[in-house]
């Protein structure tokens, strides 16, 4: 049996183990999300929502135009095309800070990604909602997989590229983006 002294002493030292271990996990949650941040690029179809802490009239749940801007209060018609969405909630800050808001709290989330297209020899072609992590072999899963007469190495994809668009083709472990054209070419085996 442990004296009370001696349970004291043990509970001060697994409340401290349990704070020092609480504190090295959320430090490394902390780290990851520094690195975390988002590259994808806001283009036409994409469905943004936008809201500044405290101003419900502020909040807007829009999609990009084919233009690739956004109509918000106050601001206007906005291009957005070729934004991060850091670089959006950046762009509202400074836009609303001094004349409408004295200090501007502006969150900016992605509601839907634009579509990507499956074409040629699968079982379902069509466009498919983008998620993030996505593969070409996903993606194939989505349209039903490959007809018997799909080539499964003859997978070219179509995607904007810094305003242009670029045929290449991919293999089935590779990412795809929202927007990507997937076309399945027939084997002639």
């Amino acid at each position: 049996m442990f004296s009370i002294r001696e349970r004291l002493e043990l509970s001060a030292i697994l409340l401290l183990v349990t704070a020092f271990l609480s504190s090295a996990a959320l430090s490394g949650v902390a780290q990851a999300d520094v690195g975390s941040v988002s590259k994808y690029r806001l283009n036409s179809g994409d469905l943004i929502s936008v809201s500044v802490f405290g101003e419900d009239d502020m909040s807007v749940e829009t999609r990009l135009t084919d233009a690739g801007t956004i109509s918000y209060p106050f601001l206007g018609e906005i291009r957005v095309k070729g934004m991060t969405v850091g670089e959006l909630q950046n762009y509202l800050i400074r836009k609303l800070k001094g004349d409408y808001f004295v200090d501007p709290k502006v969150s900016v989330a992605i509601k839907e990604y634009r579509k990507f297209f499956v074409s040629g020899e699968v079982k379902s072609p069509g466009g498919f909602s983008f998620e993030p992590g996505l593969t070409l072999e996903k993606a194939i899963a989505l349209a039903g997989g490959f007809t018997q007469r799909a080539s499964k190495e003859n997978v070219v994809v179509t995607r904007e590229v810094k305003g242009r668009l670029k045929e290449r083709k991919m293999k089935l472990g590779e990412k795809v983006l929202p927007g990507d054209i997937i076309n399945i070419k027939e084997s002639f085996f």
